[in-house]
C-alpha cells in the first residue's frame, strides 16, 4: 500500500520564479528540440516585462525570487534588448539565462557581469554527443558551443550546465561527468531526452540499461564530487529521509506554478514546454495575460483552469498507486500531456527514465558500493 503522502495538494499562488520568453528565435536547430515557433522572431515587448515585474514585486520582497529567460534563445533577442527587458525588475529579483551559448562574446560577458545574470549553457558533452545541436544549415554548433564558454572561463563567470541525453547506457555516465568535470561548470543537470512539444522521437529505453547509467553517474560523481549533480543530490536527500522518517516533509505543500509569460504576455502554468500549443479541448493551455489580467489574480484562480484540473486528478491518482509520489510528487504535466495526449494518466516513460530509473540507480549503487565494503 502507498504511503500517504501529505505534500503536492494543488497549485500554489505563489511561484518561486517565472519563466519569461524574451524571443522565440532560436539560432539554432537542435533535433530534440520541443519548441514550436523557434524559426520566427516574435519579440516580447517591453510592456510585458513591466507587467510581470508589477506582479511578482511582492513576491520578491518576501525571500529569494528569480527570473528565468529562456527561448527560444533569449540571446537572440540582443543585448540592447534584453537589458530593457530586465530594467522593470527590482533588486530582489535573479536573472537567469538558459543558453546555447553560441552567441556568447565578450559583450555578452559584460553584460552578464553588470547585471549579475546566472548563465546555464546546454552542451551535450563531448563533440560526438552533440550531434543533435546543429544550425540551421545542419552545421554541428559545438564548436561555437565552445567558444562561448570559453568566454565565460576567461571573464570568470561562474555557469552551470543542461546536458541531455538520448542514449543512456553503459560508459555514458562515466564519459558525461569527466567531461563536465573538465570543462569547469559548477552544476549538472541531466536530462534523458522527452518526447515532446515538436519533438516526437521515442524515449523508450531498456529499464536495466537507464538504471544502469544513473548508478553509473553516482558512482562516477562520489570519485569526485566537484560538481553538484542536481538528480543525483536530491535523490541522496530523499533516500537519506526515508531512512530517518522525514521523507513526507521534502515535498512542497503544493505545486509550484511556474508561470511560463510567452513573448506576448500570455501565461501558461505548471510545465514551460506546453506554451504555443493547442488542445482541441482545452484550446492553448493559457490561464490569462499579464497585459490584461495582473500575474497574482491569474495564478489566484489557477486551479479553474480545466486542463490543470485534469492534471490535478492525474496527480492524486499518482498520490494512491504509484510508490514513487514521495520522490517525484506525481509527475510532469507537459510529459502526460504529449506522451497521451491527456493530464490525468499516471506513468510516462520521463518518469520511468528520470525518476524511478534514476532513484533505483542510486540504490543500486549504495548496495554494490556496500557489498564491495564489506
Amino acid at each position: 500500500m502507498a504511503v500517504a503522502w501529505s505534500g503536492m495538494r494543488g497549485v500554489s499562488a505563489e511561484p518561486g520564479y517565472v519563466v519569461m520568453q524574451p524571443t522565440t528565435l532560436c539560432n539554432l536547430a537542435c533535433d530534440y528540440c520541443y519548441l514550436p515557433f523557434r524559426r520566427e522572431n516574435r519579440k516580447m515587448p517591453v510592456a510585458v516585462a513591466e507587467a510581470v515585474a508589477a506582479g511578482v514585486a511582492g513576491f520578491a520582497r518576501t525571500g529569494r525570487f528569480s527570473v528565468v529567460w529562456h527561448g527560444g534563445e533569449p540571446l537572440a533577442a540582443g543585448r540592447e534588448h534584453l537589458a530593457a527587458l530586465f530594467a522593470p525588475f527590482g533588486a530582489g529579483v535573479e536573472h537567469h539565462v538558459q543558453t546555447n551559448a553560441t552567441l556568447i562574446d565578450d559583450d555578452w560577458c559584460e553584460f552578464f557581469t553588470e547585471h549579475d545574470v546566472r548563465v546555464s549553457v546546454s552542451v551535450d558533452g563531448p563533440r560526438r554527443r552533440n550531434g543533435d545541436r546543429v544550425d540551421r544549415g545542419g552545421k554541428p554548433a559545438y564548436d561555437l558551443i565552445i567558444r562561448g564558454i570559453d568566454r565565460l572561463r576567461a571573464h570568470g563567470i561562474p555557469f552551470s550546465t543542461l546536458c541531455v541525453v538520448g542514449d543512456p547506457g553503459p560508459g555514458v555516465a562515466t564519459e558525461l561527468y569527466e567531461y563536465f568535470l573538465g570543462l569547469g561548470c559548477e552544476v549538472l543537470g541531466i536530462n534523458v531526452e522527452e518526447l515532446e512539444g515538436v519533438n516526437t522521437r521515442l524515449n523508450q529505453h531498456d529499464p536495466a540499461a537507464v538504471s544502469a547509467f544513473w548508478a553509473e553517474l553516482v558512482g562516477a560523481w562520489r570519485r569526485d564530487p566537484r560538481i553538484h549533480l542536481r538528480e543525483v543530490e536530491w535523490s541522496l536527500r530523499y533516500a537519506a529521509a526515508v531512512l530517518d522518517g522525514s521523507a513526507d516533509e521534502l515535498l512542497p505543500r503544493r505545486h509550484d506554478p511556474i508561470p511560463t509569460i510567452a513573448h506576448d504576455g500570455s501565461v501558461v502554468l505548471l510545465s514551460p514546454e506546453l506554451a504555443g500549443f493547442h488542445d482541441p479541448r482545452y484550446g492553448d493551455f493559457t490561464s490569462g495575460n499579464v497585459l490584461t489580467t495582473p500575474l497574482p489574480e491569474i495564478l489566484a484562480g489557477a486551479t479553474g483552469t480545466p486542463w490543470i484540473q485534469e492534471f490535478l486528478r492525474g496527480v492524486e491518482a499518482c498520490r494512491s498507486a504509484c510508490p514513487y509520489f514521495g520522490f517525484c510528487g506525481g509527475a510532469h504535466a507537459a510529459n502526460r500531456y504529449f506522451e497521451h495526449g491527456r493530464f490525468d494518466v499516471t506513468e510516462t516513460n520521463h518518469c520511468r527514465n528520470s525518476k524511478i530509473r534514476l532513484l533505483e540507480g542510486v540504490l543500486d549503487h549504495a548496495r554494490d558500493h556496500e557489498a564491495t565494503a564489506v
